[in-house]
C-alpha cells in the first residue's frame, strides 16, 4: 500500500506555513515534507509535528543563489566540495531535531549543452 506525504510548500498555500500542519492532519495525512523551512526554528516545526501527530519525512537543502542561476552545488564541477560545508553542517542538526530521516541535497539543474556525463559522475561519489 503506498504512503503519501503532504508537501506543505505546495499544499494548503492559502494558510500560513505553520498552520498547514494542522490542515494536513485534518485532511488525513500522517506525514509531511516541505522545501525550505529555514525561516522557522526547528522547535516551532517540531511543536507543530507533535501537536498534529505528523511525521516529517523529507526537506531540502537550500538550492544556492537561484538568481545567479544556481539550483544546487553538489554536481557542479569545481564547486561540489562546497555542498557539504555549505549545506549540511547545521541542516544535519535541524534534521535530527525534527526526527527527519531524509534530506534532499540539490545537485544542480543541467545547463544547456552540459550533457549528463558531469552529473552522472558525481552521482556515484
Amino acid at each position: 500500500m503506498p504512503k503519501f506525504a503532504a508537501n506543505l510548500s505546495m499544499l494548503f498555500t492559502e494558510l500560513p506555513f505553520l498552520e498547514r500542519f494542522a490542515a494536513a492532519a485534518r485532511a488525513g495525512f500522517e506525514a509531511v515534507e516541505f522545501l525550505f523551512p529555514y525561516e522557522y526554528a526547528a522547535g516551532e516545526i517540531r511543536q507543530r509535528l507533535q501537536e498534529n501527530q505528523l511525521q516529517l519525512v523529507l526537506f531540502n537543502t537550500p538550492p544556492g543563489d537561484v538568481n545567479a542561476g544556481e539550483w544546487g552545488l553538489a554536481a557542479i564541477p569545481g564547486r561540489s566540495a562546497e555542498a557539504p560545508t555549505r549545506y549540511l553542517s547545521w541542516r544535519w542538526e535541524y534534521a535530527c531535531q525534527l526526527g527527519c530521516p531524509q534530506v534532499h541535497i540539490h545537485g544542480r539543474r543541467g545547463a544547456a549543452g552540459s550533457g549528463s556525463r558531469s552529473l552522472r559522475g558525481r552521482a556515484y561519489r
